[in-house]
């Protein structure tokens, strides 16, 4: 039962009681119905609110929630340093990407109660714009995150990143375990830019990625003009929820847990704020946005061993002593991420057009070098990643 039913429920207990005071006094012939009508309203909100109690769990708290109550939510009045914390690092996310991820208040703020998070060439927002510390400087991050350092030295053709971005998480502040997700949201619209709102497991009790799995709210690429051998929009007209798991890598059952949803043609999800949904419990992940499922996972009995095909003679299944083996690994916590990465392996090499750098040997120059035709694209904050809320209700 929600919070405002119990109030409700408490309310017109409260005005019943007060009027049968009232009324005993010189109308005793309404005291029938309405003692009636207090027997009714509060052996139903009784039954509510001792009713369904949620799985749901924060953090490591096992505390009792009642399904539908508010958990966690941040509605962006301002940007929430007891709730998001930098991650710090130009690893490229294991994908090639193009980008340093630090702390420059130019790629993440909040105006009018909106996070903005837009890239900028790290020409200008690091290098000051000196071109021979990109192309043969060394870099070293303050406040790095990643535990494999981050010290780099460019040397011209290899350069360094050429752009800067923003990857905020709640790790370490804010994780659970089974809610319903609701986050609005405007992606980006600016040429090779991939925008994503997603989770990551906290404590990776199964064991490196994809073995604790990944929760992919929504993503997208920023691309209004690309298209796939089939003609189909794959830029900023599709967004694509998913999740991500196997036993090892390069095992990945993606394929039987992913949904995607283009729109109509020129109103892409860059051309205002769309509303995406995940419900997750004990025996189900679904995804939708603007109220439109586009993908039920329903694991079968043997779990997500099972739904991914993993071949059991080649690799053994690190679900089947899970908390909830048929959930596993989407049985532990998990907390949010909100980046905007740039280029990468999410751009196939077949689309129309291609990605610049496809066949380069030095990506980060190719990239660099052919700003001329993809840095009008980005144009001010319509090249941000908008989100206005994110809001968790216990399952």
């Amino acid at each position: 039962m929600q919070n405002d039913e119990i109030i409700l429920g408490i309310c017109i207990k409260g005005f019943v009681l007060q009027n049968l005071t009232r009324f005993s006094s010189g109308r005793a012939f309404m005291m029938g119905p309405l003692l009636l009508l207090f027997t009714v309203l509060f052996s139903t909100t009784t039954d509510l609110a001792v009713g369904a109690v949620s799985p749901t769990r924060i953090n490591k708290d096992a505390r009792t929630f009642a399904p539908g109550e508010i958990i966690w939510q941040d509605e962006f009045d301002y940007l929430d340093r007891s709730k998001w914390s930098n991650e710090i690092n130009f690893n490229g996310g294991g994908n090639g990407e193009f980008q340093i991820y630090d702390d420059y208040g130019e790629n993440a703020y909040v105006r009018d109660g909106i996070l903005y998070m837009r890239p900028t060439l790290s020409l200008d927002t690091v290098f000051g714009g000196d071109v021979e510390k990109l192309y043969n400087g060394n870099l070293t991050l303050e406040g790095c995150t990643d535990e494999n350092g981050c010290t780099r030295q460019a040397n011209y053709p290899n350069i360094n990143q050429p752009v800067v971005s923003q990857r905020l998480r709640t790790k370490g502040a804010f994780s659970f375990r089974y809610g319903h997700i609701v986050v609005r949201a405007r992606m980006p619209s600016g040429d090779w830019t991939w925008p994503a709102i997603w989770m990551l497991p906290e404590d990776w009790k199964y064991g490196s990625w994809p073995a604790s799995g990944e929760i992919d709210i929504v993503e997208s690429r920023g691309n209004r003009n690309l298209v796939n051998p089939d003609g189909v929009n794959i830029g900023a007209e599709q967004m694509g929820s998913t999740l991500h798991y196997g036993p090892r890598w390069p095992y990945n059952g993606y394929w039987a847990a992913h949904g995607e949803k283009n729109t109509a043609t020129n109103q892409g999800y860059d051309r205002d704020f769309h509303t995406y949904e995940v419900i997750w419990n004990t025996e189900m992940i679904q995804f939708s946005v603007d109220g439109t499922v586009i993908k039920k996972v329903e694991p079968p009995t043997g779990g997500f061993f099972e739904l991914g095909q993993f071949p059991g003679n080649e690799v053994s299944n690190p679900w089947v002593n899970g908390t909830n083996p048929k959930m596993a690994p989407f049985d532990e916590n998990f907390h949010f991420i909100l980046n905007l990465a740039v280029g990468g392996a999410y751009f196939p090499n077949d689309s129309t057009p291609p990605p610049p750098w496809k066949g380069s040997s030095t990506p980060f120059l190719t990239f660099f070098e052919n700003r001329t035709a993809w840095l009008p694209t980005w144009s001010g904050e319509n090249a941000a990643m908008a989100v206005d809320y994110i809001r968790v209700y216990a399952a």
